[in-house]
């Protein structure tokens, strides 16, 4: 008698009479080198609540293993099927379904029966068992492994039959490489569906550091995260090659010198993946491997095809190690195209370069240009990129901070044989980013000779970035006439440049204009300078901005201070500082102009050792030589520092050393008299003093202000006063000059006996010092101070930021009061919990956990503690805090 879907025996054997293998029934074994992730078990967990979930992750993920360890922990039947390809017939498929029931003990209702013919199942059957499920009070687990290999639309909506119509009597459990036919979008809508998918899966480093530690390899965690972010935390990536390396004779050096092109991950990923498909998806996978991103339109023009869209589709959702990234654009495995990249070159000789090359003229035309560059460079096509990036605008970039070292290392492999304007003008820049002004210069001017016979570059651009390079040589060197003629140069080409290139590159124009005002304040031309770094300084644009942004409020920090503006430039040198940190800019010549400028303010306040520190900072970050201005700065700040100090001596070379630079500085050489004069005076010796500063006197009115104490300390006190009298009037100078010039006034009215003039003057003087904090002016200013500082008024004028408040002991200035206890506003409760684990040295990560708050609510109480202190470090913050009782 022919058999029926209620005959029980059919339950042994499928429809076609082949046996059911026990195997596929059975939890796949967890080998003992097998990691137990509670993270994703724990996720997992939700499958108990949900009908449907769906591990869906690439061949080698470890999506079996993981749902095999989660089952085995439950307390609950599972019944597992491992699907093959042989199982597209409903019939087959049903009757292994039902097996695997029965093979975990879960009692299937006689009724149920089993399918008896291999192409079809009667839906009898089904109906009967979505009831028979429906009634059981705790749902049913079954687990379809490899269900990718199920392709059957019919199978697939059976199953959602029996799915819908079981409710909670059954939780389905999909392991599968694509997205199954079932209608997952209902699922999700109705949140009735658990999800694990691919970066999911992926390995974290501490996952891996146990994972090859199971292998018998004890790799620092820097080698560990470095095969993670190789392999992106792929499992089998990782598990082959912990098995290769260890049996290696130096599992490290071989991890270290991984080529993944000839390992079991190669065999594994050829055979699991790109063996799979057809030779067309196979050739379209050779060729793409050569990008680090690709979208349709691109893959079509490496491919000669047009059809590549729904390939890649294809590609990724059968997780095929093509992942979307959005917009319609993929990228491959990083593994998987480094081995796709080695087969290219052995399949097709030759035909990388091409493909490159190709890949570059469309990316470049389609606005990606460092790609395009990429590309270009991969393809030893040194001529379009040289090209692309001179017409481009983009060479500037080499100068921002955010992209320099990119360009710069991949330009380092063209040849001296490659030659033209393009070439040239890169390794110009190349050579002038490194300080190289000779060598830069050299192949500046080729290109410039080169451009009047070459007609592929374009002109205007080219010129533009001609006068860019200019512009910078005359900063390094010191040539103000050299930068203004850049300027102009620049000025007459801008209008013949395409408006959208100046306008997606602002950072070249901000270059520019940074070093013309650069060149301008060393020529000594403030007001001139202030006008064309104030357009750069508040100019927006992001990133590409901030570099510029940097240095032009580092400059414009410096006119203030060399102005007497202290207040001002602390400001302007702080905003700088904000700069760098935001965008974490490296370390560049001319940035530092701001530390200089925030070292040489706190010196003025008698702030010694926090000077010290800014001073050291800016020697141990400055990689690269110095232009003229922060040349200068910083001679002259290290000088003031150790006259502050009491090395008179030491001040006096500084004072005599010689910046290099075309022409010389006035301002620099104003300064460096005033520096001279001060460092004779602490030493007793006015005459040497008024000699090193007379014949700038009239010049500069803090030179004018150290002349008049010279002669002051010769014993002229009239002829002091007559030279403040005459303070040059083209300035309007700031406290720190004019505070010092009134106390030279009051110590002159006090030697000539008019001491109403004296109390007065420096009662003036002590108001404007406060203000700024002004410590060093009084105390240069020599014993006869003292006196007149410990009674009345002036006493009060000065407690608490210069001499010590009523009740802390002597009222005479020493030689280094203590720093000021500055406190703008109060601090709040949360501030100060803050502050005081703030002084415990712990990080702010640890001061977010301890105070049970976000780390950007302790960034902020941080940022809001700074202001309230008037201090923009952590161990400034802490140090004044101290010195205001507030810790």
């Amino acid at each position: 008698m022919a058999a029926t879907d209620e005959t029980p025996e059919a339950g042994f054997a499928d429809p076609t009479g082949d046996p059911l293998l026990r195997t596929r029934f059975a939890l796949s074994a967890r080998p003992a080198t097998f990691v137990h992730r509670p993270r994703l078990t724990r996720h997992l967990d939700q499958a108990l609540t949900t009908p449907l979930t769906m591990v869906n992750g690439s061949a080698g993920a470890g999506k079996t293993l993981l749902v095999a360890d989660w089952a085995s922990g439950l307390n609950r039947p599972v019944a597992w099927l491992t699907a093959e390809s042989t199982d597209q017939a409903p019939g087959v498929f049903w009757a292994h379904v039902l097996q695997a029931l029965r093979a975990a003990g879960v009692p299937v209702a006689s009724e149920v029966g089993s399918p008896a013919e291999a192409g079809r199942v009667d839906q009898r059957t089904l109906t009967r068992l979505a009831a028979d499920l429906e009634g059981r009070v705790d749902g049913t687990l079954v687990v379809l492994d490899e269900f990718d290999r199920v392709v059957s639309r019919e199978i697939a909506e059976q199953l959602e039959f029996v799915l819908h119509h079981a409710g909670r009597g059954l939780r389905l459990i999909l392991v599968t490489r694509t997205e199954p036919l079932l209608p997952l979008h209902r699922y999700r809508a109705s949140g009735e569906m658990t999800e694990i998918r691919d970066a999911e899966l992926a390995f974290t480093p501490e996952e891996a550091h146990e994972l090859l530690t199971r292998h018998g390899l004890d790799l620092p965690a820097s080698a560990v995260l470095a095969l993670v972010e190789r392999t992106r935390g792929w499992a089998a990536g990782l598990r082959l090659s912990a098995l290769a390396a260890r049996q290696g004779t130096d599992p490290h050096a071989y991890l270290k010198q991984f080529e993944a092109d000839h390992s079991a991950v190669a065999d594994f990923l050829l055979a699991e993946v790109l063996d799979r498909q057809a030779p067309g998806t196979q050739d379209l996978l050779l060729r793409i491997s050569v990008l680090e991103r690709c979208c349709p339109d691109l893959v079509n023009v490496l491919t000669q095809r047009t059809d590549a869209e729904p390939i890649l589709a294809a590609l990724q959702r059968e997780n095929a190690f093509v992942h979307y990234l959005g917009h319609s654009w993929y990228s491959l495995h990083p593994l998987f195209a480094e081995i796709l990249r080695a087969h290219l070159r052995e399949r097709f000789p030759g035909l990388e370069p091409e493909l490159r090359s190709r890949a570059a003229q469309w990316l470049r035309s389609s606005g990606a240009l460092p790609e395009a560059l990429a590309q270009g460079a991969a393809a030893d096509d040194w001529e379009f990129t040289a090209r692309a990036v001179v017409d481009d605008l983009a060479l500037g970039q080499l100068f921002t901070g955010l992209r320099s070292d990119d360009l710069s290392a991949l330009f380092e492999r063209m040849g001296p044989d490659v030659r033209g304007p393009a070439p040239d003008l890169v390794r110009a820049a190349r050579e002038l980013a490194g300080r190289d002004v000779e060598h830069g210069l050299a192949h500046l001017h080729r290109a410039e000779e080169e451009l009047a016979r070459d007609d592929a570059t374009d002109p205007a651009a080219a010129g533009l970035t001609c006068a860019l390079l200019e512009a910078l040589a005359a900063r390094l060197t010191g040539t103000p006439g050299r930068a203004e003629r850049a300027a102009e140069q620049a000025r007459a080409l801008r209008p013949e440049v395409p408006g959208h290139l100046l306008d997606e590159h602002p950072e070249l124009n901000a270059l520019l204009l940074t070093h013309l005002g650069s060149a301008r304040l060393w020529a000594g031309r403030f007001e001139d300078a202030r006008t064309v770094l104030s357009a750069v300084a508040g100019r927006p644009g992001g990133a590409a901005m901030a570099l510029p942004r940097w240095e032009a409020l580092g400059h414009l920090a410096l006119i203030d201070y060399l102005n007497g503006w202290l207040g001002r430039a602390e400001h302007k040198a702080l905003a700088a500082a904000g700069q760098a940190q935001r965008y974490s800019l490296p370390q560049r010549s001319g940035a530092g102009l701001g530390a200089l400028v925030r070292a040489a303010v706190l010196i003025d306040r008698d702030e010694l050792d926090e000077a010290q520190a800014l001073l050291d900072e800016v020697a141990a970050s400055h990689l690269l030589g110095e232009d003229p201005v922060e040349e200068a700065g910083r001679v002259l700040t290290r000088g003031r520092l150790l006259l502050a100090r009491g090395d008179a001596r030491a001040a006096l070379a500084a004072a005599d050393a010689i910046v290099p630079a075309v022409v010389g500085s006035p301002w620099a050489e104003d300064h460096a008299a005033a520096l001279a004069c001060a460092a004779y005076l602490a030493q007793g010796q006015p005459e040497s003093a008024r000699r090193a500063v007379e014949r700038v006197a009239d010049r500069r009115a803090a030179c004018t202000v150290q002349a008049a104490r010279a002669r002051l300390a010769a014993g002229h006190p009239d002829q002091a006063l007559e030279m403040l009298h005459s303070l040059p009037e083209t300035e309007r100078p700031g406290p720190a000059v004019t505070v010092r010039a009134t106390l030279v006034r009051a110590q002159a009215a006090h030697e000539l006996g008019d001491h109403t003039a004296a109390h007065r003057l420096l009662g003036r003087a002590l108001r404007d010092g406060r203000r700024e904090q002004l410590r060093l002016p009084f105390l240069e200013a020599g014993p006869w101070i003292r006196p007149l500082l410990s009674t009345g008024r002036l006493r009060e004028l000065a407690a608490g930021w210069l001499v010590p408040g009523p009740g802390h002991g002597p009222s005479a200035p020493t030689a280094q009061p203590p720093p000021p206890a500055l406190v703008v506003e109060e601090l709040s409760a949360r501030e100060r919990d803050v502050l005081r684990r703030l002084a415990e040295m712990r990080s702010t990560e640890e001061i977010a956990t301890d105070l049970h708050v976000s780390v950007n609510t302790v960034k902020t109480h941080l940022k809001s503690i700074y202001r309230k202190l008037a201090v923009s470090r952590r161990g400034d913050a802490v140090r004044r805090a101290r010195d205001a009782r507030i810790l």
